[in-house]
């Protein structure tokens, strides 16, 4: 016999998911950032201030997503003026990755509205057992 939703882990993970985009989404809807944006244009910082130059496949994995999806979001980032796309002279087919002084602005300020979403949405539990099950189940 069929779980009861209410009873399923993959259906209740589904609608904690969707509690959780909602969240984000209206949290960085004020800073002009979507959510798949505000992944790669975090990453894209993140990387840059550890002295990384990456590339797009670089940004693309460290986010998780699809490598041509992340190429089109990228372009939409670079038209606000967030990110700088630059040929790698090492690979001509390959774009480097760069923030720009306004990316490098944004991203923090970015990064502390998702937080605290986070901070609200995993409050009713414990934050590090949370993170841990979340490691055994996306490992990265």
């Amino acid at each position: 016999m069929p779980l009861r939703p209410g009873e399923s882990p993959g259906f209740l993970l589904w609608h904690a998911t969707l509690r959780w985009q909602r969240g984000t989404a209206e949290a960085l809807e004020p800073l002009g950032l979507t959510h798949v944006q505000f992944v790669l244009l975090a990453c894209t910082w993140w990387l840059n201030t550890h002295d990384e130059n990456p590339n797009q496949l670089a940004v693309a994995r460290q986010a998780g997503t699809d490598v041509k999806m992340t190429s089109q979001v990228l372009r939409t980032l670079e038209k606000k003026g967030l990110i700088e796309r630059h040929v790698d002279p090492a690979d001509t087919r390959a774009k480097l990755l760069r923030v720009t002084d306004s990316g490098a602005a944004l991203a923090p300020r970015a990064i502390e509205a998702v937080e605290e979403v986070d901070r609200r949405f995993f409050e009713p539990v414990d934050r590090g057992e949370a993170t841990e099950l979340l490691r055994r189940l996306a490992p990265m």
